[in-house]
Formats: structure tokens, sequence, C-alpha cells
């Protein structure tokens, strides 16, 4: 059996998607199952069974022996999160006593770690798992998964493999109950169907003109690709950057977006949220080199093939 806890959620569901299309439906899927948006993900999925994510830990104690590999992306992934303590209980310990659990059962584990850990990239945007403890993340939900990494990274006991994977900005199918947490492809999608424009953060930032901010945008179909790759591989054990490798602008993005709808391109910037304008990523860039050097050798979807895909064969069908 395989364990995808979160696997109701964006990257979840569509890796558990995949791993149905590479022929494994022994799948335990462990999440919190009160959210109807993300339920819907899981439709038409094979799933040997469900389990709450507080009840998880138990039936891992009964069911060790059949597990054969653990994803572990659940988390409280809002950056707009303050409440340290839901997200240390939810991200840090939860993770913690996932790590030690599949310590002691030598089961190997996947985890979800984030490109937030990076702050404001003072010192670039490179998995060297030494610069880990000098990583200032600019919010609490970045704090968190960077604990973890640096707590993982002093562990003597470990599972047999394990890699965590630093995620990028992650787009595509199943990230409906995001609301502001969604890609800003999905909000383009759905600002320029409903008013025929897309209004973009302005700049605040001297160094960056408006809408020409940089992100490492990757297709989650990508990231999939990379995580059944790791369950196959299971050597090499660290901590890995995954994104494209690319720098895009937020125009570039949005521009995508109006083609693959084929609409006129209207743009308009708005002032960045306050409550976000002080601790904003104006540039991430993953360096993918480590992955590469591990043998990944698939090529990523550039931008616009991925917005593309994303807008004409989900976005369109369900809107």
């Amino acid at each position: 059996m395989i364990v995808i806890t979160g696997a109701a959620g964006f990257i979840g569901s569509y890796l558990t998607g995949s791993l149905n299309k590479n022929n494994f439906n022994a799948l335990i899927a462990v999440d919190e199952f009160s959210n109807t948006l993300k339920n819907y993900n899981l439709e038409g999925k094979h799933i040997s069974e469900r389990i709450h994510r507080d009840d998880f830990f138990n039936w891992l104690d009964n069911n060790q022996h059949e597990v054969e590999f653990i994803f572990h992306l659940g988390a409280r992934t809002n950056t707009t999160e303050f409440d340290r303590d839901l997200l240390w209980r939810l991200n840090t310990d939860y993770s913690k006593t996932m790590w030690q659990k599949c310590a002691v059962y030598q089961i190997p584990l996947v985890y979800a770690s984030s490109a937030a850990t990076y702050g404001l990239g003072e010192i670039g945007y490179d998995d060297n798992e030494k610069l880990i403890p000098k990583l200032k993340p600019l919010n609490p939900y970045g704090e968190s998964k960077n604990e973890f990494d640096k707590w993982v990274l002093k562990q003597e006991q470990k599972p047999y493999y394990w890699t965590g994977l630093k995620f990028f900005n992650v787009f595509g199918p199943g990230e409906e109950h995001k609301g502001r947490m969604a890609s800003v492809i999905w909000h383009a999608f759905h600002q320029i169907r409903k008013t025929g424009k897309m209004k973009l953060f302005r700049s605040h930032n001297l160094d960056y003109k408006d809408g020409e901010q940089k992100r490492d945008f990757v297709y989650v179909k990508d990231v999939a690709d990379v995580m059944l790759f790791l369950m196959h591989h299971r050597k090499n054990p660290g901590i890995y950057n995954l994104g494209c490798g690319e720098a895009r602008t937020f125009l570039d993005l949005t521009r995508a977006t109006f083609n693959a709808m084929e609409k006129p391109e209207n743009i308009e910037f708005i002032d960045t949220p306050e409550d976000i304008r002080n601790n904003y990523q104006y540039y991430t860039e993953a360096k993918m080199a480590k992955l590469k050097a591990i043998g990944f050798a698939k090529p990523f979807h550039s931008l616009e093939d991925g917005v593309e895909q994303y807008v004409r064969e989900h976005l369109m069908k369900i809107a």
C-alpha cells in the first residue's frame, strides 16, 4: 500500500491520479475530509481506504507491515496564516511524528517542504543542505517548513530512504478549494471569464516594474512525475528543489492565460494587499542541478504549454 497525506488537496489528489494511471490502486488517502470542494478532487480515483489525519498514526501502528511508501503532502499551506501554534502542530510536529514512525518501521518517505523557506532569497535558491540553517523565511508558514527541514538534517535515526521537496509555485488541476491561495493562473482564468480583464499586483519594489515580479512556476504534472521518479529511485536521500528552474514574470503568465482562452489581453494593476506587502517574494528561481544529477532527466513543461493544458483541458471544462 502507498499512503498519501493531504490526499484530497491540490498536489496530493493529482499525485493520487498519477499513481492510478501507473496501475497503483492500493492507496491510503489521509486528510481531514471536511471540505466538500477538496473531497471532489478524489472522485473517480481508486483508493483503498480514507483515514482522518488524527487517526492515521494509530492506523499506521497497526498496518505498518503493509505500507510500502509514504508521500507526506498534508500541511496547513496558507502563507497568510499567523497562528504559529496551529502551523507548528499541523506542519512541524505532525511531520516529526511521521518521520519518527517511518524511521522505526523503515518505510520510505517523501515529504513536502516549500520554496517559502527561502524568504527573500538573500542567499539564493540553492538546495545545498548546508545553507538551510541560514535561511530566513518571510512568514510563519515558511518558518514551520524550515524548522522541520532543519530538524530532519539533525536526525541520526532515519527512514531507509527519504526526500524532502521544496515546492515552488505549483499550478494545475485540483486547486479550486484553495481560494486566495490558488495559483495566479486560476485567478486569471476566472477574472478574465467574468470581466474580460486581469488585475495584477502593482510592484512596490523599485527594482521591479509592475507585473515583472518573477516566480518559478511549475506544472503539477511535472511535480507528480518527479515524485513517481523518487518512489522508484529510492537512492540519494536529501532535500531537493522542485520548480521548473526558470523564473518568469506574472505578465508572462497572464498573457499565456489570455492566449489559452483566445481572449484579447487586458491587464490592470492594483496595490499589493498590506497584509502580504512587506513579506512579498519578488523573485524565485529553483536551482535544479541537484535533482538532475541523480537521474531525473524528463523535461519540464514550458510555462506556455502548462498553462494551455491547464486552461483548455481542465478549467474550461469545469467552468
